[in-house]
C-alpha cells in the first residue's frame, strides 16, 4: 500500500509540473472511459451467460416450473453476497446514492461499488429479476471515476467531473450510445454544466463505446420505418400525455412498494417474500423475466402472438387482437410491480431498462388499439419507440436522454421530431405534478438534493463543517477563577471564550469585555461560572452547512459553537470562515479548465 502511495505521489508531482489541469483531466477521462467500458461489457457478459445457462444449456423435465424459483434464488444470492462479503460496508442500489455522494459526500463513492454493483446485478437479472443493467453499471462507472479522481489527489469539482465521465461512459458502453451517455451525465448527475466540461465527457463516452464494441457489436433494437406522418402528430401527443401520467403512477408506486418491504426487517425474509411474488408474476407473464428486451424485439418485428404463446395463456393464441391487447396491458402493469418488487426485496438493478420496456409496451397498446378501431392506421413500431422516449423522460425527468438514447439504440433518427414532442410533453406533465424524479424525490424530502434553482445552497452543500471549525480559542472551565486564567485570557486574540466542564462538555460562553472589566478592577476572585452565558443555538459536527447558515441567520449571530454528538466542545464556526470558503469554491469552479 505504501509503494502505491509513493507511485501516485510521484505521478501527481509530475503531472502538476508538466501538464495543465485541462490536459490532465482529459487524459484521466479517457482512462475512466476505458475502464467503465470494460465494466459495462463484463456485466452484460456475466448476466447473459447466466441467462443462457438457465434457459438454453440445461434440460430437464418441467424446467419451466423452476422459473418460479429462479428470481428468488437470484435475489437470495445477491443478499447473501452483500451480507457475507461487504459486511458492514454500506451498499445501496440505484442512482440515488450517486446523487447523494455529489450532494453530501464530496463525490466519494466506496471502491466496492465498482465490482459489487456488477456481481449483485448479474445475479439478480441473470436469474430473472425484472430490472435493468444500466443504472448499476452507471453506478459502477461513477465509482470508477470517483476513485480515480481521489487516487490522483483531485478536488471536489474534478472528482465530480470524473464521476460523471464514468457514468456517461458506462451508459455509452451498455447501450453502445455515446451521445446518450453524455446527455445522461449532464441531465442527471452534474449540478451545473458549462461547455468546457463537454470535452472530458465526450472523450470518456467515446472511449467506452469503442471498448464495448470489442465485446458487443449488435444494436439493441432494430426499427424498420419510413418515417412519421403529419396526421399521426395528434396521436403522439395523446400517447405522451398518457405516458406522463403513467410516470407519476410508477414513481408513487415505487415509494409505496419500498415502504411495504422495508417493514420486513429480516433481509432474508424480505428476499423470500419478494422472490416468491416475483416468480409467480414471471410464471404468468414471461415478458417480465430479466431485462425483457427480447420480447420487445419480437413486438417491433410484428410477432405479436409470440408473447401469449410463451405463457400459460398459450391456449388463447389466435384468439384475436383484443386478447393480445389485454395480455400486454396486464404485462405492462405487472412489469411495474415486478421491477419494484425486485429492487425493494434485495435485488439489484435499475429502472432505466424497465422504463424502456414499459414505454414500449404502452406505445404498442396505444397504437395497436387505435388500429383496431378503424379510425386510422398508426405505425406500431414508431409508437413503441416514442413510448420508450416518453417513459424515460417522465420517470427520470430526463427528456434529452430519452430523445437521444432511443434514437441511438433503435436507429430511429427519422423519428426525431416525434421523439422530441413525446419527451417534452411527458416531462412537462410529470414535472408539473411531481416536482422530483424517481431518483431525486427521496433526497429532496431529506434536504440532500443539489438544485440550480438555489445557487447559494448548491455551493454551501459542497462544504463540510468539519473542515471549517476554528479551534484556536482559550477554553475556560466552570470552576476557574480569573486569577488562575489571567495570562491565558490576556494572550488570547479572540473576544469569546468557550466554557466546559472537566470532561470537555460544552456549557456556555464568556465574552472578553466582561473579563477585561473585572481584570482592570482587579476583581480576580470571580469564578467563570458566575460570568458564563448560555447560547441559544449550537451546531453539531454532522449538521449540513445550509442548516448552519440558517441557524446563524435566524439568531442574527456571526459565530456559533460546534459540539460533537455527545455534547463535547470542538470549536466555533464563523460566517467569515464560511464566506472565505464560499469565495474559494466559486473561484475553483471558474478556473477549473484554466
Amino acid at each position: 500500500m505504501e509503494k502505491e502511495k509513493i507511485i501516485l505521489d510521484k505521478l501527481n508531482s509530475y503531472r502538476k509540473q508538466r501538464l495543465s489541469n485541462k490536459s490532465f483531466i482529459i487524459i484521466a477521462s479517457v482512462v475512466v472511459g476505458a475502464i467503465s467500458g470494460v465494466a459495462a461489457s463484463l456485466l452484460k457478459l456475466l448476466t447473459h451467460k447466466i441467462e443462457i445457462f438457465l434457459q438454453q444449456d440445461t434440460n430437464w423435465s418441467y424446467k419451466q416450473y423452476f422459473y418460479l424459483f429462479f428470481p428468488l434464488i437470484g435475489i437470495l444470492l445477491s443478499v447473501f453476497y452483500v451480507k457475507r462479503f461487504l459486511r458492514r460496508r454500506k451498499f445501496e442500489t440505484g442512482l440515488t446514492q450517486v446523487l447523494y455522494s455529489i450532494s453530501r459526500k464530496s463525490s466519494r463513492l466506496d471502491f466496492h461499488n465498482i465490482y459489487s454493483q456488477i456481481v449483485t446485478t448479474a445475479l439478480t437479472v441473470g436469474f430473472g429479476g425484472s430490472t435493468g443493467l444500466e443504472a448499476p453499471i452507471a453506478t459502477s462507472g461513477s465509482a470508477i471515476g470517483s476513485n480515480v479522481g481521489r487516487a490522483l489527489g483531485l478536488g471536489y469539482r474534478e472528482v465530480t467531473l470524473l464521476l460523471a465521465c464514468g457514468a456517461a461512459a458506462a451508459i455509452a458502453g451498455a447501450f453502445n450510445s455515446p451521445l446518450a451517455g453524455i446527455v445522461f451525465a449532464i441531465e442527471i448527475l452534474l449540478p451545473e454544466f458549462s461547455i468546457p466540461l463537454f470535452i472530458p465527457l465526450l472523450m470518456a463516452s467515446a472511449t467506452a463505446a469503442v471498448v464495448a464494441r470489442l465485446f458487443y457489436q449488435e444494436q439493441l433494437f432494430y426499427l424498420s420505418t419510413e418515417g412519421w406522418v403529419l396526421k399521426a402528430l395528434f396521436f403522439y401527443i395523446v400517447l405522451a400525455v398518457i405516458t406522463g401520467f403513467f410516470s407519476i403512477y410508477f414513481t408513487r408506486l415505487s415509494y409505496q412498494v419500498k415502504r411495504k418491504f422495508d417493514s420486513i426487517k429480516n433481509v432474508y425474509g424480505r428476499a423470500l417474500s419478494g422472490g416468491l411474488v416475483l416468480g409467480a408474476l414471471i410464471f404468468l407473464f414471461p415478458i417480465l423475466y430479466g431485462e425483457g428486451y427480447v420480447s420487445i424485439k419480437q413486438l417491433l418485428l410484428g410477432n405479436y402472438d409470440v408473447l401469449i404463446a410463451n405463457s400459460v395463456f398459450s391456449d388463447y393464441t389466435g384468439a384475436g387482437p383484443w386478447a393480445i391487447i389485454i395480455f400486454v396491458l396486464f404485462s405492462l402493469f405487472a412489469k411495474s410491480f415486478a421491477t419494484l418488487i425486485t429492487l425493494s426485496s434485495g435485488g439489484n438493478g435499475g429502472i432505466f431498462g424497465p422504463s424502456i420496456i414499459m414505454g414500449a409496451l404502452g406505445g404498442f397498446i396505444f397504437a395497436f388499439s387505435v388500429n383496431q378501431t378503424g379510425l386510422t392506421t398508426l405505425s406500431v413500431p414508431n409508437f413503441m419507440v416514442a413510448g420508450m422516449a416518453a417513459a424515460i423522460s417522465g420517470i427520470m425527468h430526463a427528456p434529452l436522454t430519452g430523445i437521444f438514447l432511443i434514437a441511438e439504440i433503435t436507429g430511429g433518427y427519422t423519428l426525431m421530431v416525434p421523439l422530441m414532442i413525446v419527451s417534452s410533453v411527458s416531462y412537462f406533465i410529470s414535472k408539473a405534478i411531481q416536482k422530483h424524479s424517481i431518483y431525486t424525490k427521496g433526497l429532496a424530502d431529506k434536504g440532500d438534493l443539489l438544485s440550480l434553482e438555489d445557487k447559494d445552497r448548491v455551493v454551501l452543500s459542497m462544504m463540510k463543517l468539519k473542515y471549517l471549525v476554528e479551534s484556536n480559542f482559550v477554553v475556560l472551565h466552570l470552576n476557574n477563577t480569573l486569577a488562575e486564567r489571567r495570562d491565558d485570557i490576556l494572550q488570547s486574540r479572540r473576544n469569546i471564550f468557550p466554557v466546559t466542564d472537566y470532561d470537555n462538555v460544552f456549557l456556555g460562553v464568556v465574552y472578553s469585555h466582561q473579563l477585561f472589566d473585572l481584570l482592570i478592577k482587579q476583581d480576580t476572585d470571580v469564578h467563570i461560572e458566575e460570568l458564563m452565558q448560555s447560547t441559544s443555538e449550537v451546531v453539531t459536527i454532522n449538521d449540513s452547512m445550509p442548516s448552519v447558515m440558517a441557524k446563524m441567520n435566524n439568531d442574527d449571530v456571526w459565530i456559533l459553537p460546534v459540539i460533537d454528538e455527545n455534547g463535547k466542545y470542538l470549536g466555533f464556526i464563523s460566517k467569515s470562515a464560511v464566506f472565505n470558503k464560499y469565495r474559494a469554491l466559486l473561484k475553483r469552479q471558474a478556473n477549473l479548465f484554466n
